[in-house]
């Protein structure tokens, strides 16, 4: 590739500094590398590994390959294609919906680390998504209580960090119940980070690490957000509080972010300067609506382009964070929050020349379907009503997958093995 890109509109070339600028987002959030870097201290006794979330089983595998042997391990990653462990069973459990499968999971998870001793080291190896993946509803509940609030915390447009906080007052296991069941044995939590600030607590509504949210403050998130739940698990989350950090089960536990957003947003800013582009982080934490967010990054992509602020072309705005995509009542089509950002965005950027943007989840998955999100420039309406749709009818539908997938726009990496939310980039030339 060229150190600096042409003056022109959506080319194979910009698509490539884009994609290229993903990958080297998520390489900096390698578990490996990462892992690596936080080794504990060797125990007296049995090292057990746990873990949970979409990059579960590639960070077992590099824990396996950092710290040799003995481990006795078992984790829980999304079904499909796992990585290859020697001592660490590897779970599958559905994602974003709980399934049967994660309740045996997490049931396996808390089994693992029972009988334990004060000699002995407990591993936590969380990622994002973990939530999903581990359904444990409490007693006398089902899955389906545990898929009823998963469905309205998603639909509700509440952040994740606020979704977290309810769910893990529903769970026996999130909220610390998993570490607070590993004691007297040390817990020591490597996080990669898939949250707005870092807390991870809220990671995978974190179960080896207790939070400050009380049950009072589930309610009000439950209220505030007018999140429609069944009357008995309403009833149940105000009344039930999680461990709190103070809590002795946790007194000798550590925890370390070993991998986040802010991270990999300096890595990918790191190799556009390596390419001849000026790059901007915006930020790492955005939260809102996906449509207004992804409005917002078109009004700053057409203002720097008309005015560019002190800064020379190319340049590159880069941005972190987890947006939401509140559902309304009605039918609803194929796509995730990333996708609809972008063509919220698509739709404000008809016309512009000399801008190409990409907004991806690092973990490879957008939603439901197999993309990681999309790419859009001022061509892309136009190139969805060439071919027979109306962009602002599939953003109506929450349908812009389709919109992409007409449009030929589509960005397909497959699962990257990590997670640290997701990554836009906006190519200004």
């Amino acid at each position: 590739m060229t150190s600096r890109l042409p003056e022109t509109e959506l080319t194979f070339e910009s698509r490539a500094f884009l994609a290229d600028l993903f990958h080297a987002a998520v390489a900096a959030a390698d578990p490996y590398e990462a892992i690596v870097r936080h080794l504990p201290a060797r125990p007296k006794g049995r090292t057990i590994v746990v873990g949970a979330g979409k990059a579960a089983s590639q960070m077992a595998a590099a824990f396996e390959r950092a710290w040799g042997e003995p481990v006795e391990g078992l984790v829980v990653a999304r079904h499909g294609p796992v990585e290859t462990c020697r001592n660490t069973r590897v779970l599958t459990a559905a994602h974003p919906v709980p399934d049967e499968a994660g309740i045996a999971g997490a049931e396996a998870l808390l089994r693992h680390v029972e009988r334990l001793t004060s000699d002995d080291l407990v591993v936590a190896l969380i990622s994002g998504g973990g939530s999903a993946l581990l359904p444990a509803p409490p007693v006398g509940f089902s899955l389906a209580d545990e898929k009823a609030l998963n469905k309205a915390l998603l639909a509700s447009g509440a952040p994740i960090s606020a979704m977290n906080v309810v769910r893990k007052h529903f769970s026996r296991i999130k909220g610390g119940r998993l570490a607070a069941r590993a004691y007297p044995a040390r817990v020591v939590s490597l996080v990669v980070s898939d949250v707005p600030g870092d807390d991870p607590a809220l990671v995978a509504s974190g179960p080896t690490v207790a939070g400050a949210g009380d049950a009072e403050e589930a309610l009000r998130i439950i209220r505030d957000y007018r999140i429609g739940l069944p009357a008995s698990v309403a009833e149940f989350i105000g009344r039930e509080n999680a461990p709190l950090p103070a809590d002795e089960a946790f007194a000798h536990n550590e925890v370390h972010v070993i991998a986040s957003a802010r991270v990999s947003l300096e890595a990918a800013a790191a190799h556009a300067r390596k390419l001849g582009v000026q790059p901007l982080i915006l930020s790492d934490s955005i939260e809102g609506e996906a449509k207004d967010i992804g409005r917002m990054h078109a009004a700053l992509a057409r203002e720097f382009a008309a005015n560019a602020q002190g800064m020379s072309k190319p340049m590159v705005l880069l941005s972190g964070g987890e947006t939401t995509v509140t559902i309304g009542g009605g039918k609803y089509g194929k796509g995730g929050r990333n996708s609809e950002l972008l063509l919220s965005a698509a739709i404000d950027l008809q016309g512009a020349e000399g801008i190409t943007a990409l907004a991806a989840d690092t973990d490879g998955i957008d939603g439901s379907e197999d993309n990681a999100g999309a790419f859009c420039d001022g061509g892309t309406v136009a190139r969805i009503r060439a071919a027979g749709g109306d962009a602002r009818t599939y953003l109506a539908g929450h349908d812009a997958w389709s919109a992409f997938d007409l449009a030929g726009d589509l960005f397909v990496p497959g699962p990257t093995g990590t997670n640290v939310n997701d990554l836009r980039a906006f190519l200004i030339v």
